[in-house]
């Protein structure tokens, strides 16, 4: 199982690392690709860009190190809630697809802070 939380932890990362760093261009360059933008400041984007970057970074680099192993699911955790934010905003907006995303997504999230905080923790 430990094996197995460890790819999902490199999966997000990888995830959300793509996602922050996509939020930092222009808002007007990704209105197209993400409808929902035009509901949020350009602030605010990249606020949601830099806890995304954030979020990556926690996932791998405490565990990886030892270091404060504890934020690794910490890291998970907060971005589970950012995944329940991001599917009530595409509930709002009536997107299913934004919310079958944001649903998956919580759901490895989740699982990763359940395993990295209960049985396989450090």
């Amino acid at each position: 199982m430990n094996v197995f939380l460890w790819i999902v932890q490199a999966i997000l990362a990888a995830l959300f690392a793509m996602s922050g760093l996509v939020k930092f261009q222009p808002k007007d360059k990704l209105t197209g690709r993400y409808p929902w933008m035009q509901d949020f400041s350009q602030a605010t984007v990249r606020f949601i860009g830099v806890m995304e970057l954030l979020g990556a970074i926690g996932l791998i680099v405490p565990a990886a190190t030892g270091i404060a192993a504890v934020l690794t699911p910490i890291a998970a955790t907060g971005l589970a809630v950012m995944m329940v934010l991001a599917a009530a905003t595409h509930i709002r907006r009536k997107e299913p697809s934004g919310v079958a995303v944001s649903v998956i997504l919580f759901v490895l999230t989740a699982l990763l802070a359940w395993g990295r905080f209960g049985p396989y923790g450090w």
